[in-house]
């Protein structure tokens, strides 16, 4: 009796360590396989930032292939230039003269301001700027190049830049600021002293355009 007993316990007992055996085998298989899933996800977001980033490296690498050149007397031209800027992703090249214009100088009424001399004898306007060259302009493919109209042309530190540069291979978008002069013929008369370059017809901006209508502009171009 007591043997018949003893094999009853015993038999309860093994059958309850399979059954243990058999609950915490299968809850380690599900808690694996969650990790596993977890892990592939993490693997698989990653992939997508890496992508992610790729891209964008490609794209600020594209942005540098525009430039966008200005001299501003009053500071209209140079807001301009900002908002083509940072709607294209070009980089800005301010023209400065070694010799900075005053407000003396840009009186236009005054016959003996500065501009107004210049504007007389041709033989002044060539002015010397702090630099007319920019670094990487091998790499630019296209060229905004923004001034003031003055007396029908651009203004003459423009000039310089455009006389010391070659603009083979690149596309070339003159615009210009004024309060009631149009672009005339002042891109025009660039391409001829460029001799080189893609020029095209360009843009005249009054001096309260907004932002919002030169980005428009910009994007219409492409």
């Amino acid at each position: 009796m007591k043997t018949k007993l003893w094999k009853k316990m015993l038999s309860v007992l093994v059958a309850g360590t399979t059954l243990f055996c058999l609950t915490a085998c299968g809850s380690g298989t599900e808690s694996d396989s969650a990790a596993s899933d977890q892990t592939e996800e993490n693997t698989d977001a990653q992939g997508t930032t890496e992508v992610a980033a790729d891209a964008g490296q490609e794209q600020s690498a594209g942005d540098g292939n525009v430039l966008v050149v200005y001299f501003s007397a009053t500071g209209n031209t140079e807001r301009v230039a900002e908002v083509i800027a940072d709607t294209t992703g070009g980089e800005l090249f301010e023209l400065e003269p070694v010799d900075p214009y005053t407000d003396e100088d840009l009186n236009y009424n005054d016959d003996n301001s500065r501009v107004s001399q210049e504007y007389a004898d041709e033989g002044l306007r060539n002015v010397e700027l702090v630099a007319d060259t920019v670094d990487g302009w091998q790499d630019v493919e296209r060229v905004y190049i923004g001034y003031p109209i003055w007396w029908g042309n651009a203004a003459w530190p423009v000039n310089a830049f455009v006389e010391a540069n070659d603009f083979t291979g690149k596309t070339v978008i003159p615009f210009c600021t004024s309060a009631s002069s149009g672009l005339g013929n002042s891109g025009k008369r660039l391409a001829e002293l460029a001799g080189t370059g893609d020029w095209q017809e360009g843009m005249r901006f009054r001096s309260s355009v907004s932002d919002e209508d030169v980005a428009a502009w910009v994007e219409s171009l492409e």
